[in-house]
Parts: C-alpha cells; sequence; structure tokens
C-alpha cells in the first residue's frame, strides 16, 4: 500500500510522463490511469523516488501499448473559379488531402476537403499561383488522426532535430 503522502508525487509522475511521451516527447492523449499497486520501504521511500517510479511505470506501459503519432487535419474549403477546380483538387491531393465535396455556383467550384496541417504550409501562395490570384480558402481544425506509419520516422527525426 502507498501511503497518502506520496500519492501526489505519483499523480505528479504520471502528469510528467503524459506531457512528455516516448514517441517524439509528444504528450500522450486519450490514456486513462488507474494506480493498482504501490509497496512503501520506511528508509528508501522519498516522494522522487514515487515519482521516479511511476514515470517509469508510465512509460513501460506507453512502449507496451504501441503508441501511435497523431496529427491535426485541418477542414479546408476552398472556392475557386470552375477553371482552376482540376489544379486546386490536384493541389490538396498531393498535401495528402481528401476531398469530400464540391459544389457548383455561378461559375465558382467551392471545394471541401480535409488537409493535415503540416501539409498546408505555403497553402496561400500555392493556391495564388495556381488560380492567378482568383481563389480563396478558409481552414478550421476538424480532427486528429493517424500520421501514416511511411512518415512517421521523419516527423520523429524533425522533432530530434529541434
Amino acid at each position: 500500500i502507498i501511503p497518502r503522502e506520496y500519492i501526489p508525487a505519483v499523480k505528479k509522475g504520471i502528469q510528467e510522463a503524459v506531457l512528455n511521451g516516448v514517441l517524439g516527447g509528444y504528450p500522450v492523449v486519450d490514456v486513462e490511469v488507474d494506480i493498482v499497486y504501490g509497496s512503501f520501504h520506511e528508509v528508501d521511500s522519498s516522494e522522487l523516488a514515487f515519482k521516479m517510479a511511476a514515470i517509469f511505470a508510465m512509460k513501460d506501459g506507453f512502449k507496451q501499448g504501441k503508441p501511435i503519432l497523431l496529427e491535426p487535419i485541418m477542414k479546408v474549403e476552398n472556392i475557386t473559379p470552375e477553371e482552376y477546380q482540376g489544379d486546386i483538387c490536384g493541389d490538396l491531393s498531393r498535401r495528402r488531402g481528401s476531398i469530400h465535396n464540391i459544389e457548383s455556383r455561378s461559375g465558382l467550384a467551392i471545394i471541401h476537403a480535409e488537409v493535415p496541417l503540416a501539409e498546408l504550409f505555403g497553402y496561400a501562395t500555392a493556391i495564388r499561383s495556381l488560380s492567378k490570384g482568383r481563389s480563396s480558402y478558409s481552414m478550421e481544425p476538424s480532427h486528429f488522426a493517424p500520421v501514416p506509419a511511411n512518415l512517421v520516422p521523419a516527423v520523429l527525426d524533425q522533432k530530434e532535430a529541434k
């Protein structure tokens, strides 16, 4: 049994481990933690020891749980003259985007898509170039999705380089 005075240290260790996950140090989400067992030694027990034990237990648990790296996905709406629709859709696809709907209104194409945020850097310049400055877009956060397995090493390497 863990004495009550050490429970706050255990909680701090858990929180620290969650904030600094095992994949590139990115935070861990959607995790529930239950403390099911602990032991105490009158001489060797301390707040630091319990905090560190919690951190090590969490890191071991994360690795056994086969964690996945998530990335933010943005909902993008692009309004463009219909003559540029193909180029804009092609660009969205090259950015790992998925097009969900295309509406047509008064010679304009309204393209609804979801695109990983990491792929949208430089997007304003790209659509300006593709449409001769006649397209506009808006974006808002949609959800998080797993990073494709083939891209995970590059993301983690980039994080390490910082």
